[in-house]
């Protein structure tokens, strides 16, 4: 990045340097655009059965979690409107079931399948074998 001082000279920065300058705060986080969430040492069990007890909501978590990939908010087949499928993510989020992060101007959704195990080993395989019909592993 470079800026030009009022003195006229030019002053470069990487973006290691311009995290430094943020007292150690990634360039991105600085700016606002990736939300907070919770530790898995926050995330608890209470929280999690709330935000999965939605149809909406473990749908969400169901494709998360049959896809090969992160998906962008607007690539989910949801039976909302965008403003209730925006609360839907919010609320899974701050629960700690799915992280968030932006794609230049897409927020992509990811599952925290591996937080989610350490706290709770098997909940979200039986959360997500209820509801997709699939027998669930012996």
């Amino acid at each position: 990045m470079t800026i030009d001082s009022r003195d006229g000279k030019t002053l470069s920065w990487t973006l290691a340097e311009r995290s430094l300058l943020n007292g150690g705060v990634s360039v991105s986080q600085s700016s606002g655009r990736v939300p907070e969430h919770p530790t898995t040492e926050e995330i608890t069990l209470q929280r999690v059965l709330e935000a999965l007890v939605d149809p909406v909501r473990r749908s969400i978590a169901v494709q998360l979690h049959q896809s090969q990939g992160d998906i962008r908010c607007g690539g989910f087949d949801l039976p909302v409107a965008r403003s209730t499928a925006t609360h839907h993510f919010n609320v899974l989020r701050d629960a700690g079931v799915i992280r968030q992060y932006y794609v230049g101007t897409s927020r992509m959704n990811a599952l925290r399948s591996d937080d989610l195990n350490a706290r709770f080993p098997g909940l979200l395989i039986a959360c997500t074998y209820e509801t997709t019909g699939a027998k669930q592993p012996s």
